[in-house]
């Protein structure tokens, strides 16, 4: 049976339940057996299955996300244009970055059971990976590798990974890319609550950036986890759920 991860790791604060890969990417050990059997499945099936993010810290995720709240990084719509984002009033801005960026603590990447993958066979040299909608989408360049994957979870065959941002609920965008370890990931969801969220946020050790957007987030918690934390229910099969 998965073991609950304490508070720290569950909000990316503690890296205890880590382990890392060849690659350099962490997961939590089950998570990284699993996955280089499925990177064995793929590569017998022509395909480089290959990690563009893994394990994700909260200060990594914090970096991510003030860089967009404070416009040092690019917000985009689902469009791909790139968003003004001092043009919106505060709530709006907060639903333009949840769209594509989890507020620190809420990632699924700081779980260890979370992994962003691609297929290295398929980039040709000097290309940038974006991991974009185009990439995945039907005669997209990693398209081949996603239908594969498609067949495998179906069959029940993708050695537990399965995708949790498959289906647009108005919320997360869909991340064709994003794969979740269904044996450990839903203990970590039932882990997840807003006074641990609450508490997190309020343990801010001397010298690291506040988290902008906190008046809003914390008034708007509850619809954010409703809309932005949880899944579509039903994201993996039912043995994984009990």
């Amino acid at each position: 049976m998965a073991r609950q991860l304490n508070p720290r790791q569950l909000t990316g604060r503690e890296e205890t339940h880590l382990v890392e890969l060849p690659s350099g990417h962490r997961l939590q050990a089950a998570a990284a057996t699993a996955f280089t059997a499925l990177q064995r499945d793929a590569r017998a099936a022509g395909f480089d299955l290959a990690i563009a993010s893994s394990f994700r810290s909260y200060s990594r995720q914090l970096a991510i996300w003030n860089g967009k709240a404070g416009g040092l990084r690019k917000v985009h719509d689902d469009a791909g244009h790139e968003v003004d984002i001092h043009a919106l009033a505060a709530p709006e801005r907060l639903r333009a970055i949840l769209r594509f960026s989890a507020i620190p603590g809420t990632s699924r990447h700081h779980w260890g059971t979370d992994l962003d993958v691609y297929d290295a066979a398929a980039v040709a040299p000097g290309y940038q990976l974006e991991l974009s909608p185009r990439e995945v989408a039907p005669g997209g360049m990693f398209d081949p590798l996603h239908r594969w994957l498609d067949e495998r979870m179906a069959a029940d065959r993708s050695r537990g990974f399965y995708r949790p941002y498959a289906l647009d609920r108005g919320g997360v965008a869909p991340e064709r890319w994003h794969l979740s370890y269904a044996p450990l990931a839903p203990v970590c969801e039932r882990g997840l609550s807003e006074s641990l969220l609450l508490a997190c946020w309020e343990d801010c050790p001397a010298g690291q950036e506040a988290l902008l957007l906190a008046d809003e987030i914390r008034s708007a918690l509850p619809q954010i986890m409703a809309d932005y934390v949880a899944v579509t229910e039903g994201w993996c099969p039912a043995q994984y759920l009990q």
